[in-house]
């Protein structure tokens, strides 16, 4: 049996990315993992369901240039039961980067540009 672990985002600066997440998902760190040389920190992120899959941030000590994400056609996906207060939250931020108001979604971008899609409960 294979199943859903993580999914990994390489970060610029690890303080702002973790403050991000923290902000607009309410992730909160729930494993770290650093070099003895400082030269890397991995950092997993946990939702509030406490469901299995995380986000890992890697942070790089020499990297200081952005990565490049190509033209992101890739995305991670988070659904919700909060889908209009998060969406105010996130608009307040100004972090909503792209909306779909016929699918009834919409998509955030994280300070590195990663985008982030938010999904409603539907019943």
């Amino acid at each position: 049996m294979t199943k859903f672990y993580h999914f990994n985002f390489n970060v610029l600066d690890l303080e702002r990315s973790l403050s991000f997440y923290k902000q607009a998902l309410n992730l909160a760190p729930v494993q770290e993992k650093a070099a003895e040389d400082g030269s890397f920190k991995l950092v997993y992120l946990g939702d509030e369901a406490g469901s299995p899959f995380q986000l890992e941030l890697t942070w790089l000590r020499d990297r200081t240039e952005p990565y490049n994400l190509g033209e992101c056609e890739f995305h991670l996906a988070f659904h919700t039961d909060e889908y209009e207060k998060l969406y105010q939250r996130h608009k307040e931020m100004g972090c909503i980067c792209f909306e779909n108001p016929t699918m009834g979604i919409y998509f955030i971008a994280d300070p590195d540009g990663y985008w982030i899609e938010i999904v409603p409960e539907r019943g």
